[in-house]
């Protein structure tokens, strides 16, 4: 073959490598044969002039080196996984001593099924003198006899999934190539420990919180009765990668986008629904879960994901705070720094004027049909840490991300990524959502009275109580962390004043008023309190009416109790009472409500929430005050135990307890139990428990990795939900 042949020859070579036969268009990229041995090599040609590949090594030494300085030995995976911008090691074994003078090889690594280096799917790594901090590149530290140590460099903007490896290698007649093999398939992570990375973090503390903590805690309840609970997140458990990297595939984000966290945490604030794409997980609000699971009978993600990645079809149910932990998993699974966070009196602006309205009749009571708005007890977001090369200078860090869906983004039910601090400073120009999550944490509640003409006129400002407080998991612990002050100012502060005007001057719509004007006059306060609000059990309610001034008032008060989603939908009323209340001046009178438990308990839902409404009208003034008020009532907890030694590869015996507190039997009872590395979710059913009665469940697990480790339990029936039980272990290594 001539000179002018061969050239020709790898130049077809070389393009031919990354075409695909025109029958294989739908085939498994498993199967397209991009990566052959190319060039015809004479039989007289004698082998031992050109290189070989006899083998790659990713298993033995290299790998667990790599694997622990890329801090990802906890993936229960034996592929290689390696975050991205960091050196990794591997060893190639040639046929021959490599000898850098005449041979000429490269790594390659190549994703997707039609691989171009235009967009980051197709990597050939040169051999290079010296690494480049931003490039990849590939630099030989060893060379021994037939093997050749490779330090292998990757660059920090590169794209995030499972990649196949190749070796090839330049003859005078073409291309050599090794053969595809699996074992040779790399996963490429982000990395917050690089600084060049969008996700880097510059504490080391916060990257094993947000990062590595594979456990979480869901704070819920009502901001006087802050509740807590568990949740696994798992993003190191057998096939969570895998599934993770599926929804990327799901949601057809294209793969040059798979290396901004911008992209990839918006269209998994999407995904992570089942709302408009058959995402993970199905919504439900409605207290019916039939066909499904409870979203509080969950103990975590693994079960809701794996299930996801084996069937291809929505997961039932979630609620918010389910999508949140789900979405959390993925993101810190791929290595995004993530966190769940809870707002307490969580908005639902509909019509997105910044403001929750509330309507009355004239005789105080809510009008039920105008009143569109809502105000969750609470509601649970995800928040992800990055760069935002899209904002101007200052808004990276936090970036608010919800998977929850509630209003429509672009086409879709997303919400996200908006920066936090462009939330608190009223930059609601900003994308991605900003507005709607300003309005969650920041709105007015503006109470107005409808009279019979249909005129409006706003009676009552309550200017505190949406987004009364946001918390996380602490770091290193598993208390709240209070993050109200990253999303807001304080009530009241020129810089709240000033981030309010700001939302204005960006263009949202929203109503001038002069609040001063409605509020003063107003020489009287109303406060409420609830005393022991256990499941089942009677208690009662207590108004305080405080009289500010010299004159002599009379009240007509309105309570109202409403059994009552988290989400502030009302199910059904169960008291309505009307007061008549006499302030003498400068004194304070307080009233109590008795609350039957007959009177709650037919219709109660799940978390066992209540509602109180309370307006006050002073008939003197025609003043009007509101108060809304949470009650979620006491539930019972389970009890977790262990029996025997808690040792890596030993039987460990769980023994669950609960008891049932009511003064009748549950019925179809489910129990479900779990922890990472401990035991997958394992699930008991009991068709009923009669009254006062205890039931225990034995179950073996074998730890598999040492340490503080988890478990998890939750209980489900029609009639009792959110009963949660958990238990801190300390596993100890084989070798103690």
């Amino acid at each position: 073959m001539s000179e002018s042949n061969v050239e020709k020859s790898k130049a077809a070579t070389y393009k031919g490598r990354l075409s695909v036969p025109r029958n294989a268009s739908n085939a498994d990229e498993d199967e397209i044969p991009l990566m052959e041995t190319f060039g015809v090599i004479p039989r007289t040609f004698d082998k031992k002039d050109y290189l070989e590949v006899e083998y790659v090594e990713l298993f033995k030494q290299q790998h667990q080196k790599n694997k622990r300085e890329h801090h990802t030995d906890r993936y229960y995976n034996r592929q290689l996984i390696i975050r991205r911008g960091q050196t990794f090691e591997i060893r190639i074994d040639f046929n021959r001593p490599y000898n850098p003078e005449k041979d000429q090889f490269w790594v390659e690594f190549v994703i997707g099924r039609y691989p171009q280096q235009s967009k980051g799917t197709y990597l050939p790594i040169p051999i290079v003198d010296e690494l480049e901090v931003g490039k990849w590149g590939a630099k030989v530290i060893l060379n021994d006899y037939n093997s050749v140590t490779l330090s292998i460099l990757s660059a920090p903007n590169c794209i995030i999934g499972k990649f196949r490896m190749y070796i090839a290698i330049l003859t005078p007649y073409g291309i050599l190539r090794t053969p595809r093999k699996s074992d040779t398939d790399t996963y490429i992570l982000f990395n917050p420990w690089c600084k060049e990375d969008a996700v880097y973090m510059d504490d080391e503390k916060e990257i094993e919180e947000y990062v590595m903590n594979d456990f979480g805690v869901i704070f819920h309840g009502e901001v006087n009765n802050i509740k807590t609970r568990s949740w696994e997140y798992g993003q190191f458990e057998e096939q969570m990668l895998d599934a993770c990297l599926f929804l990327m595939d799901k949601a057809e984000l294209d793969l040059s986008g798979r290396g901004n966290p911008i992209k990839i945490s918006r269209i998994g604030s999407a995904v992570i629904n089942g709302k408009d794409d058959d995402g993970v997980v199905a919504g439900n609000w409605n207290n019916d879960y039939t066909y499904g699971v409870s979203p509080s009978a969950w103990t975590g993600s693994v079960e809701i994901l794996l299930e996801y990645y084996s069937s291809k079809l929505p997961v039932k149910y979630g609620q918010c705070w389910v999508f949140a932990g789900v979405f959390t998993t993925f993101l810190r699974c791929l290595g995004i720094p993530a966190r769940l966070v809870t707002n307490y009196f969580s908005a639902h602006d509909k019509d997105a004027n910044l403001q929750t309205d509330v309507y009355l009749d004239e005789d105080g009571k809510t009008n039920t049909v105008l009143t569109k708005d809502s105000i969750w007890n609470y509601h649970c977001w995800t928040e992800a840490w990055m760069t935002r090369p899209d904002l101007p200078v200052g808004f990276g860090g936090w970036q608010a991300v919800d998977a929850t869906p509630q209003e429509n983004s672009e086409g879709m039910y997303r919400c996200g990524p908006a920066s936090v601090q462009a939330i608190k400073h009223g930059h609601v120009c900003f994308q991605y959502d900003t507005p709607f999550l300003f309005a969650e944490v920041n709105s007015d509640i503006v109470y107005s009275k409808v009279l019979k003409d249909g005129t409006r006129e706003v009676q009552y400002f309550d200017k505190t109580h949406v987004g009364q407080k946001l918390l996380t998991k602490a770091i290193g612990g598993n208390g709240p962390h209070d993050i109200t002050d990253l999303y807001k100012f304080s009530e009241g502060t020129e810089e709240e004043r000033l981030a309010l005007e700001a939302a204005l001057m960006y263009g949202v719509k929203k109503e001038v008023r002069d609040e001063e004007q409605f509020l003063s006059g107003l020489d009287t306060t109303m406060e409420f309190q609830e005393d022991n609000a256990i499941f089942g059990s009677d208690f009662k309610v207590t108004l305080t009416f405080k009289n500010q001034s010299s004159n002599r008032y009379t009240l007509s008060a309105f309570v109202t109790g409403h059994v009552v989603f988290y989400t502030g939908v009302l199910k059904s009323e169960f008291k309505n009472k009307t007061l008549q209340v006499t302030l003498d001046p400068l004194s304070t009178k307080t009233v109590d409500v008795q609350i039957k438990a007959g009177e709650y308990m037919t219709n109660i839902v799940e978390q066992a929430s209540l509602h109180f409404f309370v307006t006050a009208r002073i008939n003197e003034t025609k003043k009007i005050m509101a108060k809304q008020k949470i009650v979620v009532l006491k539930v019972p907890e389970l009890c977790i135990k262990t029996v025997g030694k808690k040792v890596v590869g030993k039987e460990l015996t769980v023994v669950l307890e609960f008891t049932n507190p009511l003064k009748k039997k549950l019925q179809n009872v489910i129990l479900r139990i779990g922890g990472p590395s401990l035991m997958k979710t394992k699930t008991q059913i009991y068709r009923e428990i009669p009254a006062n009665t205890t039931v225990t469940w034995e179950e073996t697990c074998i730890p598999r990795l040492a340490g503080n480790r988890k478990l998890i339990a939750t209980l489900d029936s029609e009639t009792l939900r959110h009963v949660y039980g958990e238990l801190d272990l300390e596993i100890l290594s084989g070798d103690n």
